[in-house]
């Protein structure tokens, strides 16, 4: 059975059981009360009839039975209808009615049917006078229906019940179903349209998670789409040189050409080195707790070159970090740095509480655009515009430290120095290093 149709058919019962329910409750303490003060009522104005009846001069009955009739809608007879008979159904009110004759009477009392022209009578025996008084009641006196407007009320509200269960499993299947496409889709390669993040909370919550999630898969493919173009452009330049060379290395040996195909050859492993730590940065490393002043400064001192220190301010204190993936993710923002500002100084800086560390790389390059500052992020992307490997780099620097600060739920971004220059935070949240712990 479908989630809808499972829905539809409990929401109907549902329904139907608060529907039985109420009107059990409403039966119970408003119709039964009220019927059972008619009925008394009736009982007693069909007694006082007959009563009446028979203290009235002979000359006078006839017309007393007629305004009886005409304004009450009884009848009284000397004797019981020879044609009654008692009824093994009739209307819940004249069950109230016969309880009713017994309360006044003391004794139990059936009533009698009888169908005539003008329709259906009901007769009681009432004592009056020393003798026994047939009193009727019209069947058209009692207009309420109970029984037949419970039926209606119920069969009207399972109509209404049947309808809203089918608009309300419509409302929360069909975002599940544009799920269950979109996820098809997403597993046949394709790239779905975002779903609509409106309905119920859940709803929007599971939406939200999705679209995240197929945006992902997005940055992804296009991440590899462009991964795998940079390399293959990347490594067609020096595979083209090497190929010249060799061709002339057949003619005559030079320890310049040979020079040359080693210089290629290992930008060639730079190149394939860094993309393998831009996959590697996809993996999340358990954090361990670490000395940060200590790290920092190891970190600092194994970059620093004299043509460019690195200055590291830093207070001690332990955090929790992964030790392999921070040492990459820092490491390639103070190349980065040492690139761009050639002969400055570099700071690496730290500070930290019991909630959240942020790590900085500052330099006095020349810094780069508002309008690049997310730009640079994506794989391949050079400032350089010369794409040389000794002034622009790989392109993969910043790309493997964002996928390192996704990883681990870091925070990385750029922005302009006061006084001239980049400066590049990493932010670590005390929360998810306890989580991967």
């Amino acid at each position: 059975m479908s989630l809808a149709r499972q829905n539809t058919v409990l929401l109907s019962v549902a329904f139907i059981l608060v529907e039985v329910l109420v009107m059990a409750v409403f039966a119970w303490w408003v119709v039964v009360p009220l019927g059972r003060r008619s009925a008394d009522d009736l009982a007693g104005l069909m007694v006082l009839s007959a009563q009446t009846w028979t203290e009235l001069p002979p000359p006078t009955r006839a017309a007393f039975e007629v305004e009886l009739l005409k304004s009450h809608a009884l009848a009284l007879r000397a004797d019981a209808p020879s044609a009654g008979e008692h009824s093994t159904w009739q209307p819940p009110f004249f069950y109230l009615l016969e309880a009713a004759f017994e309360r006044r009477t003391g004794r139990a009392l059936a009533l009698t049917t009888e169908t005539l022209d003008t329709g259906i009578w009901y007769w009681a025996e009432v004592p009056a006078g020393g003798h026994q008084l047939a009193v009727g009641v019209s069947a058209t006196r009692v207009g309420s229906q109970p029984v037949m407007a419970f039926l209606v009320a119920l069969l009207g509200g399972l109509l209404f019940a049947l309808t809203l269960a089918v608009l309300l499993a419509r409302r929360l299947t069909e975002p599940l179903a544009k799920l269950e496409a979109a996820s098809a889709l997403i597993g046949q390669g394709g790239s779905p349209l975002l779903l609509p993040e409106t309905g119920p909370l859940e709803v929007v919550a599971l939406s939200r998670r999705f679209n995240a999630m197929a945006q992902q898969v997005r940055e992804l493919i296009s991440a590899r789409t462009t991964l795998l173009a940079g390399v293959s452009h990347d490594l067609r330049t020096p595979l083209a040189r090497m190929r010249l060379a060799l061709e002339m290395l057949k003619d005559q040996p030079n320890p310049g050409l040979i020079a040359r195909l080693e210089q290629d050859m290992v930008q060639m492993n730079h190149l394939i080195g860094n993309v393998l730590d831009l996959a590697r940065g996809l993996a999340q490393e358990e954090p361990v707790r670490t000395d940060l002043a200590d790290f920092l400064n190891q970190l600092g001192a194994d970059f620093a070159n004299p043509a460019c220190p690195v200055t590291v301010r830093c207070p001690p204190g332990p955090w929790n970090v992964p030790a392999s993936a921070l040492h990459r993710a820092i490491g390639n923002l103070l190349q980065n740095a040492q690139r761009y500002a050639p002969n400055a100084p570099v700071e690496l800086v730290a500070s930290f509480d019991a909630e959240r560390c942020h790590i900085g790389v500052l330099d006095r390059g020349p810094g780069i655009a508002p309008e690049q500052l997310e730009t640079v992020f994506q794989p391949f992307f050079r400032l350089d515009t010369s794409r040389s490997p000794t002034t622009g780099g790989s392109g993969l620097g910043l790309a493997i430290v964002r996928e390192l600060a996704r990883a681990n739920g870091w925070r990385v971004t750029l922005e302009a120095r006061p006084g001239g220059g980049l400066q590049a935070w990493l932010a670590l949240s005390a929360k998810h290093a306890s989580e991967i712990l």
